[in-house]
């Protein structure tokens, strides 16, 4: 279980430093654009108070606590989940509960996700933004789908 916490916490503390970083550092709140690496990796502000890819975007408090109290559960819930898995079963799921930890943070804090990472590549132009908490649940959660399928002994 230490594992697990270790890589979640490694996940939300990276992640909300680097919003941190570009809200007060960078002041990418009242710039909203900032190229990194042109043209492949920029810092584009976008606030999301939906879901991935902005859906059932909404000004609604109602849905703006039910998504912070529905991360939080699944956070808690993935953490109980693996306390008796194997080791890099224990690192993915950590990355995931750490990554939506770090977006209901952001709910609670600016009432919408704080995203500002746009990756582009081989001339396709890339409408989305992301960030770090973000990456952290998606490769959580291939991490885990990839493992458990691959694995030899899955028997």
């Amino acid at each position: 279980m230490r594992l697990a916490l270790a890589a979640a916490f490694a996940a939300f503390a990276a992640d909300q430093a680097l919003k941190l970083y570009v809200l007060t550092v960078l002041d990418l709140d009242r710039l909203f654009s900032r190229d990194v690496l042109p043209p492949y990796v920029n810092f584009r502000m976008g606030w999301n108070r939906g879901i991935n890819f902005g859906l059932f975007d909404s000004e609604s408090e109602a849905l703006r606590w039910i998504l912070i109290g529905v991360s939080i559960l699944l956070a808690f819930a993935a953490l109980y989940w693996c306390a008796r898995r194997r080791r890099v079963e224990r690192i993915f799921t950590g990355l995931l509960a750490g990554g939506a930890l770090g977006n209901a943070l952001d709910r609670l804090l600016h009432g919408a996700v704080v995203d500002f990472l746009n990756v582009t590549c081989c001339g396709v132009e890339n409408p989305f933004v992301f960030n770090l908490a973000d990456a952290a649940i998606v490769g959580g959660a291939f991490g885990l789908v990839a493992y458990c399928t691959l694995r030899p002994d899955k028997g």
